[in-house]
């Protein structure tokens, strides 16, 4: 059995400048980074990816409907609001409705064509991550994954030769995003940013004597008011936070699927009479015959990670003929996530994240000092030994930093570090380097860099309208689909597991104090994901009982990296057990999800399953294409056939917009 602790597989000569082009680039992308949330964005890639681009399109703009109406929207994207039960249990057909967000990057393909291969649903994680931000980030490098390796031939439409292609379907689940109704637990965006402000200052658990204390207070009143909130209804009608959980949005997933086929049946109804009409009847009714849509039987094809994993085997357990292809990366142990919070028992979720920080010191001694700024002679073990000199400084005295010409004057704190160095473990390949030069520059007495993204995460309030000025606090002016989605993750979670909040302050405390023996380096900040449950009112109307297994209609891939901080290739391994004849493909890489770090192996892998159903062997590893620091450990550009290169690219531009998703 192979070692999962602090070092790769095969030892790697001491290198100086590989690739440093390279790392410094990534460090550059690492600039801009929020206030932790657990599974949530990190990270902000700026102008390179813009999430807003102006295109003159609002949602407003759609009448919500019970069947799939898109319109084009943003760039070269469409968009649809589909109308969807709030409670798919209540039988007197008077319930409250969502209307979900829908964006689909269409095929290279018309649905018409032999070669459409059917839309691909994802979800980036969380819970409360955006799908319909994912598809515009995200989508055209995902369908590049997925489809087939040659572009298709105009003109060839009747030859399919096997080769698929793709539609890209995200959507933004219950209580996220531009789904409605959505909630909000702040009046307006202001009194939202100084509780971020004040969440900051006190700091998370661990920077202080008093830390429990003030965050549980903090949380008490949060989720006091904000279920409250959530739970607000008219007599007889649903109440938005019974029905935000997981078991409803595998519900919606189906819905989607089978409108989409209530969609595509029409495209095919409209271009058989356009090809009868020019060319004669057609005996065989080729294209209605291969667009018709199979009421109650279309089946799902899904990509999801982290959190999405838990979205794809709740689907999964409740529906397993209507799988087709379901990739889950990064794996959540579901049956953990609804029913126990597995400490003590071997099955944290953290139990990896302290050998990821072994291999950043491993790493940076590999490099040395020329390449890696917090460089100290001895080995990895004092690298490990003198971070940790510094973590213990940083909590006894705090250090202040002069302003800048582009900045003010800041306080670095413990916290601070903690957060950069758990962002470091989820993304090595992008924010180790960062990572390096922070910590070479704190060893100094230097927290300029530190301080450069301490005000970033700060962001800018945002100034009342006029409108809601008018309006007042609570009204439509006032509150942005954005408003959700730092608390759509309480709201899922906390209402997915139940037991996360019924616990007392004590009891927390033994939870906290397991987490940190589990991983020094993350546990302050995963136990977070417990305590924000405390108090949490909400109860869901349909709970998922589990446990998460099924023979599926065609099994299942499962992806996870040999180091993962919150997602242990372990989990994978157990979720596996439940789904006959599903693989575990692992990524030998660091970080969260195989987002972390480009991988041909692993794209190839996905490629062929989407394309054939095939399965990789299983127990394949699949080696990543670069590590953190060193650069390239097994080829470069160079060696790359024409057609890796370009996945290759791909897979890097992913990586570089893989802050949005974690």
């Amino acid at each position: 059995m192979k070692d999962e602790g602090s070092v790769p597989r095969r030892p790697v000569e001491r290198r100086q400048n590989v690739v440093r082009s390279l790392t410094l680039a990534l460090a550059g992308l690492a600039a801009t980074f929020w206030w932790f949330q657990p599974h949530r964005v990190e990270i902000n890639a700026g102008s390179e990816t813009p999430v807003h681009p102006v295109s003159g399109f609002t949602w407003g703009q759609i009448t919500p409907s019970e069947s799939l109406e898109y319109h084009d929207c943003f760039d070269g994207f469409q968009c649809a609001r589909l109308l969807v039960p709030m409670d798919y249990h209540r039988s007197d057909g008077k319930g409250r409705q969502f209307a979900l967000a829908i964006t689909r990057l269409p095929a290279k393909v018309p649905v018409t064509d032999p070669r459409y291969g059917g839309p691909i649903l994802v979800n980036p994680g969380g819970p409360g991550g955006s799908g319909v931000t994912q598809v515009r980030v995200s989508g055209h490098n995902l369908q590049a994954i997925a489809d087939a390796e040659s572009e298709p031939r105009l003109g060839s439409e009747w030859d399919d030769g096997g080769d698929k292609y793709f539609d890209i379907i995200g959507f933004d689940p219950r209580a996220v995003g531009n789904t409605t109704p959505g909630f909000s637990c702040f009046p307006d965006t202001f009194s939202l940013h100084n509780w971020r402000l004040q969440t900051q200052a006190d700091g998370m658990l661990g920077s202080s004597p008093d830390s429990l204390m003030r965050n549980w207070q903090r949380v008490t009143a949060l989720t006091d008011s904000c279920s409250d909130r959530i739970l607000a209804a008219e007599e007889g009608e649903d109440a938005l936070g019974e029905h935000v959980n997981t078991p409803p949005v595998a519900r919606d997933m189906l819905e989607i699927v089978e409108r989409h086929a209530e969609w595509r049946e029409q495209r095919g109804l409209a271009a058989q009479r356009i090809l009868d009409s020019q060319h004669g009847y057609d005996e065989e009714q080729a294209i209605v015959a291969r667009t018709r849509w199979n009421r109650g039987r279309e089946t799902l094809l899904y990509w999801g990670r982290s959190y999405g994993t838990v979205i794809g085997a709740t689907f999964a357990s409740l529906y397993p003929d209507r799988v087709a292809r379901a990739v889950l990366d990064g794996v959540v142990d579901s049956n953990l996530y609804y029913h126990n919070d597995g400490q003590g028992d071997g099955k944290s979720n953290v139990l990896d994240a302290d050998a990821i920080f072994r291999r950043f010191a491993y790493y940076c001694d590999s490099i040395g000092p020329d390449a890696c700024p917090f460089y100290q002679p001895g080995g990895p073990a004092a690298i490990e030994a003198a971070y940790w000199a510094l973590e213990a400084r940083l909590l006894a005295d705090s250090l202040p930093v002069h302003a800048s010409a582009t900045r003010g004057p800041e306080v670095i704190t413990w916290t601070d570090l903690k957060i950069i160095v758990r962002i470091a473990m989820y993304q090595p390949l992008r924010v180790f380097p960062l990572l390096a030069r922070i910590l070479g520059e704190l060893a100094v007495g230097n927290g300029s860099s530190l301080a450069e993204f301490k005000q970033q995460r700060h962001g800018v309030p945002s100034c009342l309208s006029d409108e809601c000025r008018r309006m007042g606090p609570w009204s439509s002016a006032c509150l942005v689909p954005e408003l959700s989605e730092d608390f759509s993750t309480q709201a899922i979670l906390c209402t997915d597991a139940a037991h996360l909040g019924q616990i007392d302050r004590q009891g927390f405390l033994h939870h906290w104090h397991n987490l940190t023996r589990d991983s020094k380096i993350v546990g302050d900040y995963w136990s977070h994901t417990r305590l924000d449950c405390v108090g949490w009112k909400a109860k869901a109307k349909w709970s998922f009982e589990g446990p998460p297994i099924g023979e599926t209609a065609h099994p299942l891939l499962f992806v996870s990296n040999t180091l993962d901080p919150v997602t242990p290739l372990t989990s994978a391994r157990r979720m596996s057990e439940g789904f006959p004849g599903s693989v575990v493909l692992e990524q030998d890489s660091e970080g969260h999800t195989t987002l972390a770090a480009p991988s041909l192996c692993i794209a190839k892998a996905i490629r062929t399953y989407f394309q054939t159903g095939e399965l990789p062997d299983p127990d394949t590893l699949c080696v990543a294409d670069l590590k953190p620091l060193l650069g390239a450990p097994t080829h470069s550009a160079d060696t790359m056939s024409v057609e890796d290169r370009k996945l290759f690219d791909i897979l890097l531009d992913e990586v570089h917009k893989s802050s949005f998703f974690v």
